[in-house]
């Protein structure tokens, strides 16, 4: 529940912080003494739309704090997606500058005033003659319903559950028949390209590796040719134009041998030649041309090229071909069989539009009777009200398939015999429009998701017994909501279980709006007022007296 309001420099608030209660929050005050202040206040806290008039004369800055100890679900969601924590409760604050520049923060966290009005719409429902939320929108129309069908119906809950478990495989299973379709409208198209890339692939079957053992092969029988030549420039030299060198060697060798002086000087010389001839002739039997196979190094080369060739067509290395031809033979294997697949898929999508159809018809029965006990439950209310000649119906539509079944619901009414129904927002009288929402309220109340709800305009129009039950409703919505309540009405006044009154004064040129919260005497003196006006008569303050609930 909002449990304070922080208001500084807006219009004729120079400083105000408010403590609200549990319950019934009630506030009074004379004609112009600034009521709508304080709900422009706490809009603005709420997210509301800025406007720079809202800052009081002579300020360059006004700012709003409001601050919460009850979260609901609802709005814990919206905290949880945006990483705000509020284990501590939920303090929500606003600023505007003369500029008109404005910034928002949750628990002095910064976000977007789109957050901040998500949050606040979740926590606080205002129904005013300038603003209104949550029931006026349509799209809670469901929501609300179906709240109220929980409460009717003990097994309406597990029926929707299985109702969007049903929506979910049928969802799911026509995404899969709508993919089976494309793919094969598709593939069926690539056929021929993927048959003739298929048989390229399998005939050239190429290995993982193959691309790095081809080219170290393709570079060794390279070298080996250029070898093969080297060693022919050598073999030729060694042959020296036929005279083998170790031949030429020995012939020297046995000039010298001829020397006839004893011993012979060239002795060590002569055998030093014998060594080198040796040595020369060995070297000579050893030095062969490599064998080296021209058509080899072609076959190896045309291979190399083509599997380079067709990884440059697939996009891909030479080594993920061969998982590119299991791609591809997949891909022809699931046009082949696409038949059989796209039956077993329009099978599926038949039986969960079945089983989906008998979960959504059961549902719609269970809105459509609990549409009539709320049609039952709020017409019992009008009369009390006001709003004898006012007729209320759900109008519940057939809709497009989505988790929450197949129907679309609206709140109707009609404020007149004779005239057709209309949207609930259609009402053009702010009191008569919050008045029904009053016995909206207290009929849909649902205790698993609490708000804080505003009403201003409540009692236009209204006095006497029908100002009674205005507070007996209201008194009675409080049990379970905390509500905050302007008014005009002494009879509705008297149920608070907290009383603010709103006052203006003014003081060398300067008007201030104070609100303090009222007891005792002071109370009674009060609501005296509002039965009597300026002069507090004894009737009045006796009358206050009897009017006082709490």
């Amino acid at each position: 529940m909002l449990t304070s309001l922080y208001i500084s420099n807006i219009v004729l608030i120079e400083k105000l912080n408010l403590q609200f209660g549990n319950g019934l929050n009630i506030m009074t005050g004379e004609t112009g003494a600034g009521k709508s202040i304080l709900l422009d206040a706490l809009s603005l806290a709420l997210g509301a739309r800025s406007d720079t008039g809202l800052i009081r004369n002579g300020c360059d800055m006004a700012s709003v704090s409001a601050e919460f100890d009850y979260i609901n679900d609802n709005a814990k969601n919206v905290l949880d997606e945006n990483g705000i924590d509020y284990n501590d409760g939920l303090i929500l604050r606003r600023t505007l500058s003369v500029d008109g520049k404005s910034r928002a923060w949750i628990n002095d966290i910064p976000v977007s005033i789109k957050v901040l009005k998500q949050v606040g719409d979740e926590i606080v429902e205002i129904h005013g003659q300038f603003e209104n939320h949550s029931l006026l929108d349509a799209a809670t129309h469901l929501t609300s319903l179906d709240e109220y069908t929980c409460l009717y119906n003990s097994d309406f809950a597990q029926q929707l559950d299985k109702t969007k478990s049903a929506y979910n495989d049928l969802h799911t299973s026509q995404r899969r028949l709508k993919e089976l379709t494309e793919i094969l409208e598709k593939s069926e198209s690539e056929r021929d390209f993927l048959e003739h890339n298929v048989s390229e692939l399998r005939k050239l079957n190429p290995q993982p590796g193959e691309e790095d053992e081809l080219a170290n092969a393709r570079a060794a029988m390279m070298n080996a040719e250029k070898n093969a030549g080297i060693l022919n420039d050598a073999i030729e030299v060694l042959k020296n134009g036929g005279n083998s060198l170790d031949e030429q060697i020995c012939s020297v060798a046995h000039i010298l041998e001829r020397i006839k002086t004893e011993p012979n000087p060239y002795s060590d010389a002569i055998d030093k030649l014998y060594d080198a001839a040796n040595i020369v002739a060995e070297i000579g039997e050893q030095i062969h041309p490599e064998n080296t196979n021209i058509d080899d190094i072609d076959s190896i080369e045309e291979r190399l090229f083509a599997i380079r060739a067709l990884a440059r067509k697939h996009r891909c290395s030479c080594d993920e071909l061969p998982n590119k031809l299991i791609e591809m033979e997949n891909q022809l294997n699931a046009i082949d069989n696409s038949d059989v697949e796209l039956k077993k898929s329009r099978a599926d999508v038949e039986k969960y539009t079945k089983i989906f159809n008998e979960c959504a018809d059961k549902l719609s029965q269970m809105r459509e009777s609990a549409a009539d006990n709320l049609r039952e439950q709020i017409l019992k209310e009008l009369p009390d009200l006001k709003l004898g000649s006012a007729d209320f119906m759900v109008d519940i539509q057939k809709s497009e398939p989505s988790a929450n079944g197949t129907n679309d619901v609206v709140f109707m009414i009609k404020t007149n015999p004779g005239t057709p129904f209309a949207p609930l927002h259609k009402i053009a009288s702010g009191g008569e429009l919050s008045r029904f929402m009053l016995a909206l309220r207290v009929v849909l109340n649902n205790p698993n998701n609490k708000k804080t709800i505003v009403f201003d305009e409540l009692d236009t129009g209204i006095s006497g017994a029908t100002a009674a039950a205005v507070g007996a409703r209201l008194n009675k919505l409080a049990q379970n909501e905390q509500l905050l309540v302007i008014t005009h009405s002494a009879q509705v006044a008297g149920f608070a279980d907290k009383h603010f009154k709103i006052s203006k004064q003014s003081n060398n040129n300067t008007t201030t709006t104070t609100v303090n919260e009222i007891s005792g005497d002071e109370r009674i003196n009060e609501i005296a007022r509002i039965i009597s006006g300026a002069t507090i008569t004894d009737e009045s303050i006796a009358t206050a007296k009897t009017l006082i609930k709490h």
